[in-house]
């Protein structure tokens, strides 16, 4: 369940308490949250077709 909340931390888009200027940072920040969107999207369709399969 720790890990659940870490990862909702993570997705949630709330101001985050470092005071990083650096955009390429910010940037990299919001690809990894893209990334780890689709792949829980990917989990959830491959569990969806394993079992109504």
């Amino acid at each position: 369940m720790k890990v659940i909340k870490k990862i909702l931390g993570y997705l949630s888009f709330r101001k985050e308490e470092e005071n990083t200027d650096n955009v390429n940072i910010k940037m990299m920040h919001g690809i990894n949250k893209i990334s780890l969107l689709i792949f829980v999207a990917a989990l959830v369709v491959l569990m969806i077709r394993y079992m109504t399969s």
